[in-house]
């Protein structure tokens, strides 16, 4: 057993509230937390860890990323600078197309190397459970490719999930989009045999699929039990999060806009929204998420890197604390929350996202005063040290 203590510890403990204890310790046993309180009343342990004050969070859980691809997409963002719509890049060949091509022609190899640097970034911010997408390969050896990628990432010191993202766009061997979602419902029971796939994500949009198309990659993935999540409302309103609810989506990601029945729908099968400033901001998008109806219906609120190589290329969760705090005018509670026990749920995750006794031990230790700190300062980095399961990871 080890024992950490003298620490500020920001608990999250319960739904509301920082939960902060100010001189606090961890008793971390098997990966666990034993235990959590304060300094003073702290179980005799075997190795004791001296915080000397610093400050101490739950691990960061980045719910929503596509870490897993070939090529860049930089001269994208030089033709939104002229003007061109993320509409417009997409039906002229570019956009989520171009990247396919680029990991079609990488080796899984050369996917690797590059989603290891991704994924080592995001642990340089305090990331502890990351979630990683197909969705750029769009056939069966390429989606199978990624996930399998996907999986290796946990190596290096923290906990992947695999999201199933083949109905992402039409590819282009592809004419009818019915055709294509076929080929995707068909794909799957084998990725999944492979244990290659813990949940199953489409994009409902009038630039991808339409709902009674993801409807039918849902009902594939109800037969095989596994939970499906929904990039939805980003550019429009599709009812895309109301098919989402229907079908106990663990999540509904960018939310723009979510209509007044589509934030009641969330609210009633319980589903996170899951909220990607990066992407608000790289697209310079003007229509805010409707954060006051998602507060006042209950609906849990998470935030993600949403990391891809076009929309949003960060790779830093810290400056999306801040980018929701200022641009979506959540608090710094709000949008820790959302990094932590929030991202956690998006991912059907019970068991991290707070420092309470049987959660996992995944923490980080900070160098500051107070959580908020973390979303009010950015462009720097305060992690001393990130803990997975009970083990140093560095900063």
């Amino acid at each position: 057993m080890k024992l950490w203590r003298g620490g500020r510890l920001a608990t999250l403990a319960g739904d509301s509230g920082w939960g902060l204890i100010e001189d606090g310790a961890l008793l971390v046993d098997g990966g666990l937390l034993r235990w959590v309180g304060p300094s003073a009343e702290a179980p005799a342990a075997g190795e004791v860890v001296e915080l000397r004050g610093a400050l101490v969070t739950p691990g960061l859980v980045d719910c929503h990323t596509h870490l897993v691809y070939g090529g860049n997409r930089a001269n994208e963002f030089e033709q939104r600078l002229h003007g061109a719509s993320y509409a417009d890049i997409a039906r002229a060949g570019g956009g989520i197309r171009s990247t396919v091509a680029a990991t079609r022609a990488a080796s899984e190899g050369q996917l690797l190397a590059g989603a290891t640097k991704r994924a080592r970034a995001l642990m340089r911010e305090g990331v502890t459970t990351l979630e990683v997408k197909s969705g750029y390969g769009l056939d069966a050896a390429t989606e199978a490719r990624m996930l399998r990628v996907a999986r290796q990432l946990s190596g290096l010191g923290l906990d992947v999930r695999t999201t199933y993202l083949a109905a992402h766009a039409l590819p282009p061997e592809f004419t009818d989009a019915d055709d294509y979602i076929t080929a995707v419902c068909r794909w799957l029971p084998d990725l999944h045999t492979a244990g290659l796939v813990d949940a199953v994500d489409a994009f409902c949009e009038h630039i991808a699929f339409s709902p009674a198309q993801v409807a039918r990659v849902f009902d594939a993935a109800r037969q095989l039990n596994l939970p499906v999540k929904l990039h939805a409302e980003q550019l429009s309103d599709q009812g895309g999060a109301q098919l989402a609810a229907s079908h106990g989506a663990l999540s509904c990601d960018h939310l723009e806009f979510l209509s007044a029945q589509g934030v009641q729908a969330l609210a009633q099968a319980g589903t996170v929204a899951v909220l990607l400033p990066g992407a608000f901001y790289a697209l310079r998008e003007t229509k805010l998420p409707p954060i006051a109806e998602l507060r006042e219906a209950g609906v849990r609120i998470a935030v993600a890197t949403d990391h891809n190589p076009g929309s949003s290329p960060t790779l830093s969760p810290l400056l999306m604390l801040n980018m929701a705090c200022v641009l979506f005018r959540l608090t710094p509670e709000e949008a820790l929350r959302g990094l932590t026990v929030n991202g956690a749920r998006a991912l059907g995750l019970r068991d991290r996202g707070q420092l309470v006794a049987g959660q996992r031990a995944d923490f980080c230790v900070w160098d500051g005063g107070h959580p908020r700190e973390l979303a009010a300062c950015f462009g720097h980095n305060p992690l001393i040290e990130r803990v997975t399961q009970g083990v140093q990871g560095g900063p």
